[in-house]
């Protein structure tokens, strides 16, 4: 029924369904009145929600600011403000009756508009005091009496309030009835009824605008409030803007989709029961519109079909998030419901957004999760790792909840590209340089074995998987992942011969799973092929170096593992995962990345920071024994990667190595360097081509790994015809191949 309410926990939730006088208080005064009057009823009250076609939720600081009100109202009324003895002296009640109207409407004001109230009381107080020059000393003594018990109080407890002080200097233009003072200082939390998230439509108070994009039909701007180190992340969907009728309608379709919600066993299948869901929203938002006489173009369909189905099949507000690929890292922090959620931003680092899940939003994902990984969340499991694939966005989901985390469920998601990085992106973000990329090329194709190391957030699984695409096309690849987080599909797409395999993961430990060394041990067994290890962190590491030493994997090997020098990379390879320092040596190639700081603490960027070969003379500390080789090293002073003077000198021993297995480049250290340097050029170039044509797409993987083919095709060609790897004539071929392909596409 409309206006009754409930209370729970300091939360008051109103009924404003079908009410004809609105459902919010700063822009119906009949809805300030109301509220104001329940508050008096309840006593405390630390959050309100008028629940209509949205709801529209008002936090601490803007609910005090009512209680307040409803205090002081309330107190008027127990003083009886309206008595004789505060209308005036006794001896004269001529005035009392105007006098008394005057107050219950002033009253009436402060229960539905306590700016009114004030600007009023004011109006009144200089009325009286005008009036009372102009009288006999009898009326002016009650003048001065009903101006000093009554309105100087009301006054006064009226500027004691916070709502007042906030606007206390801005009422120079204030006409009475005027509502744009109350939407300036009360900015609630909404959300539809279909939504669970909640969010604010407004950007903080004060804050200035920074920047301002779009992904499709959803807007995005990044926003600045003074003394804040933290920027402001603003999102506003589609599902944000919509008319009241829009969302009856969204309310009505979604109320008959969650009838005809899948089973478990069919939510295993997200894309295909995405795709159901799409195709029902889309008959069941048409009907329901016919029938109330209305008519949506295809274009709004489709919209209101897919923020249904982004709220019934799909994860709500994460895809929306998910969505920008500007977006690395999303934080839900328990406890859900009170807290924002944060990102970490490509441009801005870590913001601030607008949206607030709930704790029904929260168990509603962790359901899903459990269904989707196969992985329990439980007290006795109190940590889920698995992936989470959207449209727009994949990323890696870490779940906690009790016994781990008191205050209940957590989340954080690693955001992956969408895309595949490769190394031309990287090299746009200047992660690495032209020398580097050459040279992982070389050592992918000499099949080395390379651990990417680093630490947290310092791009080693994108770096892992830009690597992979410098693998040829015409080699199998084998991944083991306990969490998938390489792109396979993608990279199948794009024609590679790929076989993905899922481990046990070191921290859930299902038992339903096969243990990486176990799963390790098969992809061994499945035949010649490059393996790509997700990362290296627990006993399966026994398993990858046996197979190196053996000779087991006769093409390139690849990993991450966490640690943030060569020589810590060996410490967790010998000391934490227990593989004896010896099979250490099985390594040929330590890649450290970074993530770095600039001076004043605020901002953070990510670098490639030293490329490091491992040489096999050392017996038992590769680091006081010269086993490793510094091969390039980061300059911050340059903020570039720079070769030292062994490669430089043509003294490396891994590209040596491969060297000597290769007719053309035996004892032709000039041939080496200059099909390195090729390599790395040829990448750059592909760089400027982007930068000059304003075509970033050829920088994405398709792109990359066509031309990738194309070198060693063209590389084989040039060989066949002048019996030499002529990196000139290599080269001249592929930018003319390379400008044929632009003009084509």
């Amino acid at each position: 029924m409309v206006c009754e309410f409930e209370m729970k926990d300091g939360l008051m939730r109103v009924n404003c369904a079908n009410c004809v006088f609105g459902s919010s208080i700063e822009d119906f005064d009949v809805c300030f009145g109301r509220t104001i009057d329940k508050i008096i009823q309840v006593g405390r009250v630390d959050r309100i929600i008028l629940s209509g076609n949205r709801e529209y939720e008002y936090d601490e600081k803007q609910t005090k600011m009512l209680v307040e009100i409803a205090k002081l109202l309330d107190k008027l009324r127990k003083e009886d403000i309206l008595s004789e003895d505060r209308l005036g002296n006794q001896e004269c009640k001529k005035c009392f009756p105007r006098r008394l109207s005057e107050l219950k409407f002033l009253l009436e004001l402060i229960r539905r508009d306590p700016i009114g109230a004030y600007v009023q009381v004011k109006r009144m107080i200089i009325h009286q005091e005008v009036k009372a020059r102009k009288e006999s000393s009898i009326c002016k003594k009650c003048r001065k009496y009903y101006v000093e018990q009554t309105l100087l109080p009301i006054k006064s407890e009226l500027e004691k309030t916070s709502l007042i002080k906030l606007v206390k200097d801005k009422l120079k233009r204030y006409k009475l009835g005027d509502r744009s003072l109350y939407r300036d200082i009360f900015h609630p939390l909404m959300r539809p009824k279909f939504m669970l998230t909640r969010y604010s439509f407004l950007p903080p108070e004060d804050a200035r605008p920074i920047e301002e994009y779009s992904i499709g039909d959803i807007r995005v701007g990044i926003f600045k409030a003074p003394g804040s180190a933290r920027y402001h992340y603003h999102v506003l969907a589609p599902e944000f803007m919509l008319s009241d009728e829009e969302y009856s309608i969204l309310e009505e379709a979604h109320k008959a989709l969650l009838e005809k919600r899948p089973s478990e066993r069919e939510m295993v299948q997200p894309e295909r029961v995405r795709e159901t869901f799409m195709g029902m929203g889309l008959t069941v938002i048409e009907s329901i519109a016919r029938k109330r006489g209305m008519h949506f173009s295809e274009k709004k369909l489709r919209e209101l079909a897919n923020i249904l189905a982004r709220y019934t099949a799909g994860f709500g507000i994460l895809e929306i998030l998910l969505a920008d690929e500007k977006v690395q890292d999303i934080y839900i922090n328990s406890p859900i419901g009170l807290l924002p959620i944060y990102i970490t931003h490509d441009d801005f680092e870590e913001c601030e957004t607008n949206l607030i899940p709930t704790r029904e939003d929260a168990e509603s994902w962790a359901t899903r999760f459990r269904m989707l990984s196969g992985r329990p969340l439980d007290e006795a499991n109190p940590v889920l790792d698995t992936s989470l694939a959207v449209p727009g966005g994949r990323a890696r989901v870490c779940a906690i909840t009790r016994t781990l985390s008191p205050e209940g469920i957590g989340y954080a998601f690693r955001r992956h590209r969408q895309r595949p990085w490769t190394y031309p992106l990287f090299l746009r973000v200047k992660y690495f340089d032209p020398l580097f990329a050459g040279l992982m090329s070389f050592f992918v194709d000499g099949a080395r074995t390379l651990l990417i190391s680093g630490g947290r957030s310092s791009g080693k699984t994108s770096l892992l998987i830009a690597t992979l695409l410098e693998i040829m096309k015409k080699f199998r690849v084998v991944t083991v992942e306990d969490t998938l987080e390489i792109p396979v599909n993608q990279l199948r797409n794009l024609g590679y011969n790929i076989e993905r395999l899922k481990s046990r993961s070191v921290i859930t430990r299902v038992e339903t799973e096969l243990p990486a060394e176990e799963a390790l041990r098969t992809a061994i067994r499945l035949g010649d092929a490059c393996l790509i290890v997700g990362e290296v962190r627990s006993s399966e590491a026994l398993a990858l170096y046996e197979a190196m030493r053996i000779g087991a994997l006769s093409n390139v090997v690849a990993g991450t593992i966490h640690g943030e020098s060569p020589y810590g990379v060996f410490d967790r390879v010998v000391n934490d995962l227990k593989v004896p320092a010896t099979s250490f040596k099985a390594t040929d190639i330590i890649v450290i990345c970074g993530r770095l700081r600039t001076a004043d603490g605020l901002h953070t960027f990510r670098r490639v920071l030293s490329l490091t070969e491992v040489l096999k003379h050392w017996k038992e500390d590769p680091l006081e024994e010269g086993g490793f080789v510094t091969l390039m090293n980061y300059s911050a002073k340059e903020d570039k990667l720079k070769p030292t003077q062994t490669l430089l000198n043509g003294e490396s021993y891994i590209i040596n190595e491969i060297a000597k297995r290769v007719r053309e480049w035996h004892g032709d250290w000039d041939a080496v360097w200059d099909n390195i340097l090729l390599r790395g050029r040829i990448k750059q170039a592909m760089v400027d081509f982007a930068t000059k044509l304003n075509r970033k797409e050829i920088l994405e993987a398709d792109w990359t790994s066509k031309s990738n083919e194309m070198f060693h095709l063209i590389s084989d060609e040039v060989r066949r015809e002048v019996g030499a790897l002529d990196s000139k004539e290599i080269y001249e071929r592929w930018v003319e191949w390379f400008k044929k392909e632009l003009r084509e596409k």
